[in-house]
């Protein structure tokens, strides 16, 4: 699964990298490197502006930046909290579940990020412990993380209320290989540069085609180092949580 990641990446960046024609971000994010579920975060994603947006320059689909919050609520909940629950989406399943069949179909995303947290099960004192890795590319590069995205309807305010709408987003994983799948059985899923406009796509709804640009990132791009166990408290926060750690034999 993806349940954590750090998230330390300017504006600036993330534009020149998905090549963002809109960036709707009233405030950058500040670094954080313990994102935990319902936090906001980056997500890169194409969509038809709407009618009062359209002009001559931008009358097709627009990549846009965007801030969401981790854990997608589908359009139909009756509370948002389920959202907690739905911060990782199984490919295996993704086009069949109820909560995630239409993002996967329609509304797609990339989420950003510097690197993600896996918690290896080990003993310590005799006693059952989880090790946190942190993994991240070997080239320090951007993370881009397949995602889908969903918008809740709050119907308790009017629709001109700020608060009338909620964007959500979820993770997808799958089957963690080789030396990765030795401290966790699941990876997020990335899309590589030249993936990214055939995922964004809003009218590319083929399921085998779009599985098709999903690749679990090789292992000898990635990189897996011990750190410490401060990252477990979501309450924790700072570089610090990302500097490896020595592992005792």
């Amino acid at each position: 699964m993806c349940g954590r990641f750090a998230l330390n990446l300017f504006v600036d960046d993330l534009v020149d990298e998905f090549n963002v024609e809109r960036v709707e971000v009233p405030e950058p994010l500040a670094p954080d490197f313990n994102v935990a579920p319902t936090k906001d975060v980056y997500a890169v994603l194409t969509r038809r502006p709407r009618p009062s947006q359209a002009d001559e320059a931008a009358d097709g689909p627009v990549r846009q930046l965007r801030i969401l919050r981790w854990g997608l609520v589908p359009s139909w909940a009756k509370n948002p909290s389920v959202g907690s629950r739905m911060i990782n989406a199984r490919m295996e399943t993704v086009a069949e579940k109820p909560a995630f069949r239409q993002a996967f179909a329609k509304r797609r995303c990339l989420v950003p990020a510097d690197g993600y947290y896996e918690w290896y099960a080990t003993e310590k004192n005799g006693k059952a412990a989880k090790q946190p890795f942190y993994i991240h590319r070997q080239d320090d590069g951007i993370l881009a993380m397949a995602g889908l995205y969903e918008f809740w309807r709050n119907e308790q305010v009017e629709r001109d209320d700020p608060d009338a709408w909620l964007v959500t987003c979820t993770i997808m994983t799958t089957t963690a290989e080789d030396s990765l799948g030795r401290i966790h059985d699941r990876m997020p899923l990335m899309v590589e540069r030249d993936g990214y406009d055939r995922w964004l796509d809003p009218d590319t709804d083929d399921p085998d085609r779009l599985r098709s640009l999903l690749v679990p990132a090789t292992p000898d791009r990635l990189v897996a180092v011990p750190v410490s166990t401060a990252v477990n408290d979501h309450r924790h926060n700072g570089p610090e949580l990302i500097e490896p750690l020595a592992l005792q034999a």
